[in-house]
């Protein structure tokens, strides 16, 4: 009995200027996301990042004090790469990030000051397809942002926001989950691989610390863009769930 050939992808609609990038820790983009980053820049697009935590308990040997701006200045100078200049760190605790009012405050109050017409995050599944457990913070804050986004857009929610002098944000069309197992779309990075290579890269003391096949970005980039890129038709591709917004 023959494996079925996964669905073709289609093409992510790019009819847009602006993204807002809302990630649990710094590498996050890099792991599959940040060659479409460098392609949207290269087309003029502005792109934030917003890391959720620092990222300060990703590496055994480095205490979180010491780890902390050391991973937070890699990733400032991974974005770059990618020609993103604006990354903020909200400063939730790596590990152990909870799903909850808090955390969708701090999401929709980054969405209301950005004003984006398009979101990103990582997978928020459960898994990464078949066994393969997604991580806890992962799906905290992939699911948080799925909901402040639409609580960024509800003048009565958080209403602390206006406060602020933060008015409501119904602005976003779509939300693109990179790495999901449930992607249906995609864009073609052949142009790009090697900027968002490079952009991992700079996560040096990180990968240094993690080992394995993560560990190796060439071979791991590398296989997950040609898969992509068969499902598309091209040679390198980043697959996205897309949920959509408005129509």
């Amino acid at each position: 009995m023959t494996e079925q050939a996964p669905e073709p992808y289609e093409p992510i609609d790019e009819d847009w200027r602006t993204a807002l990038a809302i990630v649990a820790h710094p590498d996050d983009m890099e792991y599959g996301a940040a060659a479409a980053v460098a392609r949207w820049t290269s087309q003029g697009k502005s792109v934030v990042y917003v890391m959720v935590t620092s990222g300060e308990a990703g590496i055994d040997s480095i205490d979180p004090a010491e780890c902390r701006p050391l991973r937070e200045a890699e990733q400032i100078a991974s974005a770059a790469v990618v020609g993103v200049d604006n990354v903020e760190f909200l400063g939730h605790p790596d590990g152990v990030v909870e799903y909850g009012l808090a955390l969708r405050r701090d999401i929709a109050r980054a969405v209301r000051r950005h004003r984006p017409d398009v979101v990103i995050t990582t997978n928020f599944r459960e898994t990464y397809g078949g066994t393969f457990p997604n991580q806890a913070d992962h799906i905290a804050v992939g699911r948080a942002t799925l909901d402040a986004v639409r609580d960024a857009g509800n003048r009565w929610v958080f209403r602390e926001l206006l406060a602020e002098g933060l008015e409501p944000w119904n602005g976003v069309g779509q939300i693109l989950a990179a790495g999901s197992p449930d992607g249906r779309h995609a864009v073609d990075i052949t142009d790009h691989f090697a900027q968002g290579l490079d952009s991992l890269k700079a996560h040096e003391a990180y990968l240094a610390g993690l080992g394995g096949d993560m560990g190796n970005p060439d071979e791991f980039l590398e296989s997950v863009a040609r898969m992509a890129g068969t499902r598309l038709g091209v040679r390198y591709a980043s697959g996205f769930e897309v949920i959509r917004l408005r129509m």
